[in-house]
């Protein structure tokens, strides 16, 4: 990218009023700091038909055992790593199915690999190790829509017959050009000159959220807002477990514990044993023949 297409662009842009915060008392700075976060959720929102839009083809492509694939630089790609990571203790996603790619690799999440964002060719190796097919979805993310590793990612999937999302905070991006749902989160100049983890990072955090979220719950992962496939692999967890079962069905914890003790811990079982009336065995068939979603398990239970 030349210096001039650099400078083009609204999250690197300067701004004069702030250039003398340093000289400000600490909680001025807080305060105008706070101010310009205040505008993201907006700036999200005006790109919800766009979010949703992308988020029902990725349901629609999971559901036949696809894939989702973020792939980024730098701040982009740690968020997608974050988000992907996330998923398994959530929704009990096996580790495979949500997947987050970073450029330079898993160093790259704590230390600058110098280089990697720029290298498409990278991009599309690490793509190829995972064989994508045309069920998966590969989301590029890059704050200036620019980077040429989340761009060779989002253009060597859809080369490849996978769904493709652009995530960029700059509006006609390059990123958002080359995939098949462009959502750009345009939230202006940064607080500090160009440091898009700011921002930017908060936006791309934001929609990732609603990826990742209501795709699992479009694909059944939820009971309402209750997270029913949530694992349960500490304490902590545990105690979850048994309020989730206690909000869904109402039930004495007594009666909690034995569901949850006939279904091996898991919650969405134990909720349709109670509310069902099923062994623990019936429950998971009744589950699988519904595809996991719980509302349609419980139809077929006559309840």
């Amino acid at each position: 990218m030349t210096d001039d297409a650099f400078a083009a662009l609204t999250t690197e842009a300067f701004r004069p009023e702030l250039a003398e915060i340093d000289r400000q008392p600490t909680l001025e700075i807080a305060r105008l700091m706070n101010a310009e976060d205040a505008g993201v959720p907006a700036a999200v929102a005006a790109q919800l038909p766009a979010i949703a839009a992308a988020i029902d083809a990725i349901a629609a492509r999971m559901a036949r055992g696809g894939r989702l694939v973020y792939a980024g630089a730098g701040t982009a790609g740690r968020l997608g790593v974050l988000d992907a990571s996330e998923c398994p203790p959530t929704f009990n996603t096996p580790p495979e199915q949500v997947l987050g790619l970073i450029a330079g690799g898993p160093a790259a999440m704590v230390t600058s690999v110098e280089g990697a964002e720029d290298s498409k060719a990278l991009a599309a190796a690490d793509l190829d190790e995972l064989k994508l097919t045309p069920d998966d979805t590969v989301v590029g993310i890059a704050a200036s829509g620019r980077t040429p590793y989340a761009v060779g990612a989002v253009e060597h999937a859809r080369a490849l017959g996978a769904l493709t999302v652009g995530l960029s905070c700059n509006a006609g991006s390059a990123l958002a050009a080359a995939a098949e749902h462009g959502i750009e989160v345009v939230v202006g100049p940064e607080f500090l000159t160009g440091s898009t983890r700011l921002k930017a990072g908060t936006a791309q955090k934001l929609v990732l959220n609603m990826l990742s979220t209501i795709t699992m719950i479009r694909l059944g992962k939820t009971y309402g807002n209750l997270m029913v496939d949530v694992r349960a692999s500490n304490e902590k967890l545990r105690a979850r477990s048994r309020r989730i079962v206690t909000l869904a069905t109402g039930a004495e914890a007594e009666a909690v514990e034995a569901a949850l003790a006939a279904t091996g811990g898991e919650v969405k079982p134990a909720i349709l044993v109670v509310l069902g009336g099923v062994d623990g065995p019936t429950a998971a068939r009744l589950l699988a023949d519904a595809g996991g979603h719980l509302r349609a398990a419980l139809a077929s239970a006559g309840r």
